[in-house]
């Protein structure tokens, strides 16, 4: 068991794995990360929220999250130990392990039909998989010849089942409120439209509600304010921008940013380092 590490960016190059146990857990804010998440849910009483989308989670419960959503486990104050494994892969070690003919981020893909971030799976998937993990947990740790390869190995295998399971998954597990609907259009319509002059008074006006309904009922569903949600999703697509090469000037107008200065100030504010120097450590 490990003592929670709050930071969201990976420092090694290929996975991190962590078994977390909390007594008492105080969260962490809606965001996002540059890499693949695989959670196991074990105990607590926790709703999961991943883009609108709100899961009650049940023990063995599993979730997919890729690197452009956003996500925020929410715990209830009055609960057992709030346990869980997991995973996280680099978008580049995945794509490396993955073959022409098998792709191993396919179960991550929002667009594919029947998608799910959470697969609720038969009492033996949840067994072979929380053994697979603990014994990746178990091998990373080990000081054993070929280690890493054995940890490859294990994590082929993780990946694999995933996507077997995830390919014959077709039900839907999220919890829907009466908010749900529009909240789920709303949220469509910012990603559709973030890199465009947006506020929640044009966007309320936009769904014929109120800005003090759809406030409201943004934060029940999503956790965050619109004003945030709009911010994250630009520095979101910014660092994808990034990435590639993109001037940081550039990036600022083509994210929706009113100038460079509120891009710069949003940037570091969230992710601790600037525009120009995450560019240069993508290059």
């Amino acid at each position: 068991m490990q003592i929670f590490d709050p930071r969201q960016s990976m420092s090694k190059s290929d996975f991190e794995i962590f078994h977390y146990r909390d007594a008492k857990f105080s969260g962490v804010p809606v965001h996002q990360h540059d890499f693949y998440e695989i959670y196991l849910f074990i105990s607590g009483k926790v709703e999961y929220s991943v883009e609108g989308k709100i899961f009650e989670m049940k023990k063995g419960d599993l979730l997919l999250i890729s690197p452009l959503e956003l996500h925020q486990p929410r715990i209830s104050e009055n609960q057992e130990d709030y346990e869980r494994i997991v995973l996280w892969i680099n978008k580049d070690f995945l794509f490396s392990l993955s073959s022409n003919d098998s792709s191993l981020s396919r179960c991550f893909d929002s667009t594919n039909p029947h998608h799910s971030n959470l697969l609720r799976l038969s009492f033996a998937s949840q067994e072979l998989l929380k053994s697979l993990l603990t014994e990746l947990i178990k091998e990373q740790s080990a000081d054993s010849y070929a280690n890493d390869l054995a940890c490859k190995a294990i994590l082929l295998r993780i990946l694999v089942e995933l996507n077997r399971l995830s390919l014959s998954y077709g039900e839907r597990h999220d919890k829907e409120n009466s908010f749900s609907p529009l909240i789920l259009s709303v949220l469509d319509y910012i990603n559709h439209h973030y890199c465009e002059k947006l506020s929640l008074s044009s966007i309320a006006d936009d769904f014929f509600v109120s800005k003090y309904y759809l406030s409201h009922a943004f934060n029940s569903v999503v956790g965050t304010s619109v004003h945030r949600y709009i911010t994250l999703k630009r520095l979101i697509h910014a660092k994808q921008m990034l990435s590639s090469g993109i001037k940081p000037t550039t990036v600022a107008s083509n994210c929706g940013f009113g100038d460079y200065a509120g891009f710069y100030r949003a940037f570091t504010g969230e992710y601790g380092i600037t525009p120009a120097e995450y560019s240069k450590s993508k290059s």
